[in-house]
């Protein structure tokens, strides 16, 4: 059983562009390739800011503890529970992924193929009363609600050590070393909002699990709160933001923000160890960057997808996380220009984030999709001039593949070309591509 989790909130690239094209998602890098990892969905406008929180905790539900240092108090309509489907449509929408096609009878005709005509395909934009003891801590009881299956405290306190000792004689297990972090948050006149599952209402509504929770709140600062993440964690943590908001893509002001790589051509054999090969490369791009920046997978507008890899997140979905100037039919998608998304990737502890994460919007509008691609070759039997130059032209293509993935994920080269050679081909080209 893991302890009472305290939450957090607690290398060049080749940008892809908006042309449309032909071709086949067969694998994804989603949020579930990663241990000791959370979800956040982080939806900025103006001042106005809505944190969705999930994580991988296991355990007892009854040890669980959820605190967060809010920027004012927080009331029962900031608060909202929500189903873990929804954090998981913009995980399966926004990761990494993995395309496959395959080369053509090099005897055939090559027809060119125009993304903007009409009908090309690519998805183009068409009952207890906590108080008592509590002043003696130092501790100001703000406000006491429900939501779902969480009881909720929202606390103001003078004094970290009084603030650990009421939480801590109230049931609410803070793990050591707390206490410093919590005092930083204090001197801020940081509030701190508290969940905890009251077990007789869960087990009423019938639920086994624990579902995200979102807070909202106004706050000049656009920032997020982790270093009580890493109080307790059993070394470093993965952490997935999805960042909406509608002024374009956003990065953090005091870690250096990074692209991870993207458009790479890689061996058909990763088709069937494509999370092994994702995992690998993100971990060594957290080794090169000395785990002390954020990484950027993803970053699009919500109005359009090119091609999508899975269906369009609608408006009652995004507004559940707290996309509130969205207008429209609850089953649409968003207007194009209106709602963009930032997927954001961090790994990180203490010693190399011993600052919240700040953000800004900068405007930018180049889109941004992890994409790694696997072209099948032909099999063919031909003869002619053609068929022969192609094939002549096969062996670097595929030297070409292994050492790009021997230098993206730190794989022996040995070990690339082994798998090449003992590949077996099992694919089938669709009819239609």
């Amino acid at each position: 059983m893991k302890p009472s989790f305290l939450l957090l909130l607690a290398a060049a690239v080749l940008p892809v562009t908006a042309s449309a094209f032909c071709g086949f998602y067969v694998a994804r890098a989603d949020s579930k390739l990663y241990n000791q990892s959370s979800q956040v969905a982080l939806v900025r406008d103006g001042q106005f800011t809505s944190i969705t929180m999930a994580s991988d905790y296991q355990g007892d539900p009854k040890e669980f503890a959820l605190v967060i240092p809010v920027p004012t108090v927080i009331d029962k309509e900031d608060v909202k529970v929500v189903e873990k489907s929804v954090l998981d449509h913009l995980d399966a929408y926004t990761a990494p992924r993995l395309v496959e096609y395959w080369d053509r009878d090099p005897d055939e005709p090559i027809i060119m193929f125009n993304p903007m005509a009409p009908g090309a395909s690519g998805g183009l934009r068409a009952k207890r009363t906590f108080s008592d003891g509590a002043r003696a801590r130092g501790v100001t009881i703000e406000k006491q609600f429900t939501a779902g299956e969480y009881d909720i405290l929202v606390l103001s306190a003078k004094q970290s050590d009084g603030l650990v000792l009421w939480l801590n004689e109230n049931s609410y297990k803070m793990p050591e070393g707390a206490e410093p972090v919590l005092d930083s948050y204090i001197r801020q006149n940081m509030k701190f909002f508290v969940a905890k599952v009251n077990m007789e209402r869960q087990a009423q509504e019938g639920r086994t699990w624990l579902r995200p929770i979102r807070v909202s709140f106004k706050s000049r600062k656009f920032m997020l709160p982790v270093r009580l993440g890493t109080v307790n964690a059993k070394g470093p943590q993965d952490m997935i933001v999805y960042v909406l908001n509608r002024n374009g893509r956003v990065e953090s002001t005091n870690y250096r923000t990074i692209q991870m790589h993207t458009n790479k051509n890689v061996p058909e054999f990763i088709k069937s160890e494509f999370a092994d090969f994702y995992r690998a490369m993100f971990d060594l791009v957290v080794t090169q960057e000395k785990m002390s920046s954020v990484i950027t997978e993803y970053y699009w507008d919500m109005g359009w997808c090119d091609p999508c890899s899975s269906d369009p997140v609608p408006l009652k979905e995004l507004r559940e996380l707290g996309c509130t100037w969205l207008k429209g039919d609850d089953n649409a998608r968003p207007e194009q220009g209106s709602a963009f998304i930032t997927r954001l990737h961090v790994r990180y502890d203490s010693e190399h984030f011993p600052e919240d994460i700040v953000f800004q919007e900068t405007g930018d509008t180049q889109f941004i999709q992890g994409r790694y691609i696997i072209n099948h070759p032909w099999r063919g039997n031909s003869k002619t001039e053609a068929a022969k130059a192609y094939f002549k032209g096969l062996p670097k293509r595929f030297e070409d593949e292994a050492t790009t993935t021997a230098s993206l994920t730190g794989w022996p080269m040995e070990r690339v070309r082994a798998k090449q050679a003992s590949y077996k081909d099992t694919s089938k080209e669709p009819k239609e591509q």
